[in-house]
């Protein structure tokens, strides 16, 4: 399956200056059709050619000419190759998607919390991704767990997120090192090559636990994985804990999460609102789940010219009992 992405462009590019050659065809015959006109009202009788020959071609003596140019752009386009970009399903890489399931995801900025607006936008993800892709999930708070190794078994990992739940602390650089290591599980290529990999992480805090960020970035960047990061949630973001006076506030911190993803030539994101991080991960999911080709496009330039041209020799032998 492919999807167009309606990008033309031509490898024989210098081919195209042939049009120029059908411009001056065009120039010529509107040249040659004035003459011809003032030609016949310079040294025609118009009162006797009205009563002979009251009907004239008007318009149609032109069709045929245009269509004409019309085939000729067409057949230089073709002998230029024309090719259009596509966006094709990748084949082979895969894809750890590492959430923050520290208690601050049970603040209710996002509705009906971060938690469940996570999960709802994480399903979509995971929809959305060429089947053949192998996609795995690391949940993490104070450690981080592989709940669902790679695979391209959607309905385990639907399943395994729809199991989310909270604990204590973050532990961003963990989940890191959690998803460098469940990469190394996935299915190699058939011709023995690395598979191309990435991790996306959200997180709506900072680093409380476990190794620290920079030093994750830092093994991530050694494994050319980059680390996609959504920080997810609001400044206003507040939880309530038994035996706390008063709610606690959890604002989401994005400077620490661009950081990991710029020291991974990764991409930094934000989303404060559910409807956003369904927007982010669809632009993930573009990005790291389909590759731009080009493809070759002549057939559909020489068809479509040769339709013209058919056109052409058929209005000319009906109007005019011959061909142009």
């Amino acid at each position: 399956m492919t999807t167009p992405v309606f990008a033309l462009t031509f490898a024989e590019q210098p081919r195209l200056w042939l049009l120029l050659a059908v411009a001056a065809l065009a120039v010529s015959y509107l040249i040659m059709a004035r003459r011809r006109t003032t030609y016949a009202v310079r040294f025609t009788n118009l009162d006797l050619l009205d009563s002979v020959a009251p009907k004239r071609p008007g318009y149609r003596r032109h069709v045929p000419a245009v269509l004409m140019l019309l085939a000729l752009a067409g057949m230089v386009a073709a002998f230029a190759k024309p090719a259009r970009e596509v966006r094709v399903p990748r084949e082979r890489a895969t894809i750890m998607m590492a959430i923050d399931t520290s208690l601050s995801m049970e603040a209710t900025d996002v509705a009906p919390t971060r938690l469940k607006a996570a999960q709802n936008a994480a399903k979509e993800f995971v929809r959305l991704l060429p089947p053949r892709l192998n996609v795995g999930l690391v949940t993490f708070n104070g450690t981080a767990i592989v709940k669902v190794a790679p695979t391209q078994d959607r309905e385990e990992l639907l399943a395994a997120i729809d199991q989310l739940r909270l604990g204590e602390r973050t532990a961003i650089g963990e989940a890191i090192y959690a998803s460098l290591d469940a990469i190394k599980t996935a299915p190699k290529a058939a011709d023995g090559k690395k598979v191309p990999a990435r991790i996306v992480l959200m997180s709506d805090g900072e680093t409380t636990s476990g190794r620290p960020d920079a030093q994750a970035a830092a093994a991530a960047k050694k494994a050319n994985v980059p680390v996609s990061t959504i920080a997810f949630g609001t400044a206003d973001g507040f939880i309530e804990l038994p035996g706390q006076d008063g709610p606690i506030s959890v604002p989401v911190n994005p400077a620490a999460l661009a950081k990991v993803a710029n020291a991974t030539n990764g991409t930094a994101f934000t989303a404060a609102t559910g409807g956003e991080l369904k927007q982010v991960y669809e632009d993930i999911g573009s990005s790291v789940g389909y590759v731009t080709e080009l493809k070759d496009i002549t057939g559909t330039f020489v068809g479509i010219s040769l339709l013209i041209l058919f056109a052409c020799a058929g209005l000319s032998q009906l109007w005019f009992s011959r061909l142009p």
